[in-house]
Order: structure tokens, then sequence, then C-alpha cells
């Protein structure tokens, strides 16, 4: 529940090729520090990887625990995807609600995230593959900025056991 399907250090990591490997058609995209920092500033080649990715079919949907619209609808109009603000992941309600705009089944969608326990949490709840990406950066609200040493602990153990089974 707690270790995601992929780790990634960015979204643009997240090729087509991964995708298509996993027949992944849509993607559910975090905003704050998945893609733009805390002073709203999106990293080069964020719009160009979403692009590429909508050419390419890839649907995708913005769901943000941010309840500042403003921040949120500013990112889905530069990516030009929808978007649901005040997601409260990791209840189910808003993955749902990004799924019905998607149009696709829960195994053909992807989330993509920086955070364990909102994230990825809700992805596996919702049997969706959970890709985690590190922070843009490690300024960080203060509720994350709690959660973030537990979260560390939880992908020093992920990355533990994959290089186990990879030994296999």
């Amino acid at each position: 529940m707690l270790y995601p399907k992929e780790y990634f250090n960015s979204v643009k990591d997240i090729s087509i090729e991964l995708l298509n490997k996993h027949n992944i058609k849509g993607l559910i995209l975090d905003v704050d520090n998945t893609l733009i920092n805390l002073d709203r500033k999106m990293p080069e080649g964020i719009s160009d990887w979403a692009k590429n990715l909508k050419d390419y079919g890839i649907k995708i949907c913005i769901l943000s625990n941010s309840n500042k619209i403003d921040k949120v609808g500013a990112v889905a109009k530069i990516l030009n995807v929808p978007y649901i603000f005040f997601g409260k992941k990791p209840l189910k309600s808003g993955f749902l609600r990004a799924k019905e705009i998607l149009k696709l089944d829960n195994e053909n969608i992807a989330v993509v995230g920086d955070q364990i326990f909102t994230d990825i949490i809700g992805a596996n709840r919702c049997n969706m593959y959970s890709i985690l990406v590190k922070p843009i950066e490690e300024k960080d609200y203060l509720i994350t900025r709690i959660k973030r040493p537990i979260e560390k602990l939880i992908i020093k153990n992920y990355e533990k056991d994959k290089r186990r089974k990879s030994l296999k």
C-alpha cells in the first residue's frame, strides 16, 4: 500500500515506452512539488513533456489537494488539461472524479505525485498504477515537512526491496 510501482527523479522521466508497457492511457498528476515548486514556478521541460504525451494520445488530468483554485487552474491552463482542486487525497473520491474526466478504467490510469501519504496511497487504494517522483525542491508546506522523514524511510526500504528482488 505504501510502495509505488515506479520511482523517478522527475515527471519528465516518465516515458511513453513505460506507459505503453503497462497499458497506461491516462495520467492523474499532482501539482505542488510535482509540476511546480512552492513559488509556483514550473521547471523547464515539463510543459513540453506533457504536450508530447498528449500528442501521443495519453490523457492527462490534474488532481491537487490545494484549495487554491487560481494556482491549480494556472498550471492546468499551461498544460491545457482538466483539473480538480481540493482533491482530498488519499480519499478515493478525487481519484474517481479524475477517472470520470479521463473516461478510462482504473488499470489504464497512472497517478503521479511526490507524496506517499496522499498520491501513492490513494492510487494504490484505487488500483491505479502509482508513480512516485522526487519533490522538485526541498521547500515544503509544514504538514508535508512533518511527513517527509517517514516517507524517506519508506523510500529507503522500497529501494532496498527492489534491489533485493533484482538480485533474485
